[in-house]
């Protein structure tokens, strides 16, 4: 009898200590990590001490609620396209390795950077172009005997090597520009259509791409069939239509990755919000979206709620957002504030598993790339020299979440008010992220409400803060 009372006391006990723990967290301090537009503050640590109270009062609120869970984040980081890569090889070993550090390393001594997004064979952000197949005119290869990745074994794929050993965890998505020129139907590395005669050669192509990365200890999460399918114009690129990749995945691309039992996550479309449709009737071709992880989106035409369209449609495949750029034009304050709320905040918001700007690095006057590749786009990182490098807009972007929210993180729910931009995360260790972009024009006071209780904080107009406790 005293075992058995002894044991309702202890349920009792332990339920009622839960319970407190669950809606009292009066106790806790949050880390308010802030960048202001102006560039007055860069991703600093604030010494204001916030914590939660009992105290109601009559400002706007953002309330969080960690019981409404969305998608799992994969990731937070940018493209190491081949001329990033370049730039960076080419810093004396001492500050390259500082830069990698600074990006890559833990959250106590960088900014924790989770996903890659890489080029198969050239971007337009490479210094020159080419495929891991090129033949001269009018030959070919049927069996590949002549694929190698030799022509990224002299800058990304070392580099590759050494962003592991800082973060073996990091995640890779690769995906290509152009297939080989003999594989299409214009001979050129800019536009034209693959060849159906070449559909198994080229999904072969992406096999021995995994497996030879592979062999380098680079392993490839996940391809897109084709950067920017609809955009023939670029240099390299290929035209691919969304019967076209359908047809390609399901005929081919996926019975090679089953037959080689290949992991690597196939994910569609990898182009702009515009043409939510593309990814859709890929999705809904029943033996096709067997095969697919997910669609993937850029942000230069549309809207980002495209991308819980296509949720909506197919609830149970992923979505990434792949690509936004920042121009050697733009404005810090500008630039901030926009892919802050559309690309960090607004991808998260509408179920993407990643957020990834564009190049992580260039030269001091924007290169190298491609004869008719990008002349203005603008790295996260300039390499002014072989001992000095400077960060821009983009790092800022991509740090404001990074380094607080890693890989298996979960969204959660939290509501937006007026001009306050948001989104929240529960990490993998318990802790809760808040991310608040203050549109306005106007600096505005608002509490952050989380089980009960408020915190009393305040954000300049232009002003983005990150909040963990």
């Amino acid at each position: 009898m005293k075992t058995f009372l002894a044991s309702i006391f202890l349920f009792i006990f332990s339920n009622t200590v839960f319970s407190q723990k669950e809606i009292v967290p009066t106790s806790t301090e949050i880390e308010f990590w802030l960048t202001k537009s102006d560039k007055s503050i860069l991703l600093a640590k604030q010494n204001v001490v916030l914590r939660f109270k009992n105290e109601v009062n009559t400002h706007q609120t953002i309330e969080i609620d960690d019981k409404q869970t969305a998608q799992t984040i994969e990731g937070f980081g940018f493209a190491l396209t081949g001329g990033s890569a370049e730039v960076i090889n080419q810093l004396n070993t001492d500050v390259k390795k500082q830069l990698l550090q600074e990006l890559f390393g833990a959250k106590e001594t960088g900014i924790a950077i989770s996903y890659l997004r890489i080029s198969i064979g050239a971007s337009d952000l490479d210094s020159t172009v080419f495929s891991y197949d090129d033949l001269t005119l009018g030959e070919t290869d049927l069996t590949l005997s002549k694929f190698s990745l030799s022509p990224d074994k002299h800058w990304l794929i070392p580099l590759l090597k050494e962003i592991l050993l800082i973060n073996p965890k990091i995640k890779i998505l690769a995906c290509p520009w152009s297939p080989p020129v003999w594989m299409k139907n214009n001979n050129s590395t800019k536009g034209g259509s693959l060849l159906t005669k070449y559909y198994p050669v080229y999904a072969n192509y992406f096999v021995k791409y995994i497996q030879q990365m592979k062999a380098e200890g680079i392993p490839i999460d996940a391809i897109t069939p084709q950067n920017e399918p609809l955009h023939p114009g670029n240099n390299p690129s290929l035209l691919m239509l969304a019967n076209e990749q359908a047809n390609f995945i399901k005929n081919d691309l996926g019975p090679a990755f089953e037959k080689a039992n290949l992991a690597t996550k196939i994910i569609i479309y990898d182009h702009n919000c515009n043409k939510p449709e593309y990814p859709i009737s890929i999705l809904n071709d029943a033996v096709a979206r067997k095969y697919i992880a997910g669609s993937a989106f850029h942000l230069y035409e549309g809207n980002i709620d495209a991308l819980t369209t296509v949720h909506n449609t197919h609830p149970d495949k992923g979505l990434y957002f792949t690509e936004q750029w920042t121009s050697s034009e733009g404005d810090f304050g500008g630039d901030f504030k926009w892919h802050i709320k559309n690309v960090l905040i607004g991808s998260m918001n509408n179920w993407s598993k990643v957020a990834l700007e564009w190049n992580l690095a260039n030269n001091a006057v924007y290169g190298p790339h491609t004869d008719g590749g990008c002349t203005q786009c603008k790295g996260a990182i300039t390499i002014n020299s072989s001992n000095s490098y400077s960060k821009n807009v983009a790092f800022y972007i991509i740090a404001q979440a990074s380094k607080f929210v890693p890989a298996g993180s979960i969204k959660i729910a939290s509501s937006v008010i007026g001009n306050l931009q948001n989104v929240a995360f529960k990490t993998p260790f318990g802790k809760t992220v808040l991310i608040v972009e203050n549109e306005g024009a106007k600096a505005e006071i608002f509490n952050i409400k989380y089980k009960g209780h408020w915190a009393n904080t305040s954000l300049d107009a232009g002003a983005v803060a990150t909040y963990i406790w």
